[in-house]
């Protein structure tokens, strides 16, 4: 399976609105998380910000979707596909 192939199978088990609203809050903590650690200059908490999502994400398979998160078998490519998602979320690709 390829990056392209995993994607569209990650979406599979990002089917259900509220679960993918929780992976966009997710992000969007990260980002905030990160902007903070940058603007406090707590450089070593930059080693958290990849596990910010995590509870956002893993609680709309577990509440929403009754699956289980990518994560657990390619954290990587799942990593990626968050950001890919987000990304076809606010452009509009997916509905939010």
């Amino acid at each position: 399976m390829n990056f392209s192939e995993y994607y569209q199978y990650y979406l599979t088990l990002h089917q259900h609105r509220w679960n993918r609203r929780l992976h966009i809050a997710g992000q969007l903590s990260t980002i905030v998380f990160i902007a903070a650690v940058i603007q406090l200059q707590t450089w070593f908490l930059l080693a958290l910000s990849p596990l910010v999502v995590y509870p956002f994400a893993w609680s709309g398979h577990y509440f929403f979707e009754k699956n289980t998160p990518a994560a657990f078998s390619h954290p990587l490519w799942a990593k990626a596909c968050d950001w890919i998602m987000l990304k076809d979320t606010l452009i509009g690709k997916i509905s939010f």
